[in-house]
């Protein structure tokens, strides 16, 4: 019996993103810029979760990427690899920003992306 798995498929990368964009929601809810940075475990539980998302990105096929250039796709996986390469040169500031301003509007994008392809 072989050990080889099938590739997972790319609808199941979007259900992770949306996952992961709820929980960085979640974790940050109620909380203002000097709490989030304070608070050790919500800060590193809400980075995780953002490399997280970027890392499901770069799972989504480039023709996928392509149906969809409302979503930033390059910023999200560029975002990912700033923060797992450049931990001790985190600007917080630009954290605070995208958990802020992107977060929720990529999640919306991301539903909308599910309902259309359970439609389909």
């Amino acid at each position: 019996m072989s050990d080889a798995r099938l590739p997972r498929e790319w609808r199941f990368y979007i259900d992770d993103m949306i996952g992961f964009a709820e929980k960085v929601v979640s974790y940050t809810g109620g909380l203002d810029q000097d709490d989030f940075i304070t608070h050790d475990l919500t800060y590193d539980a809400t980075l995780r979760n953002l490399e997280l998302i970027g890392e499901a990105a770069t799972r989504i096929p480039d023709e996928v990427r392509a149906q969809h250039p409302q979503i930033p796709w390059r910023m999200i996986i560029a975002t990912r690899n700033r923060l797992i390469h450049a931990y001790l040169g985190i600007d917080d500031d630009t954290v605070w920003s995208i958990i802020q301003e992107n977060i929720p509007e990529l999640l919306e994008q991301l539903r909308e992306i599910k309902r259309q392809v359970v439609t389909d």
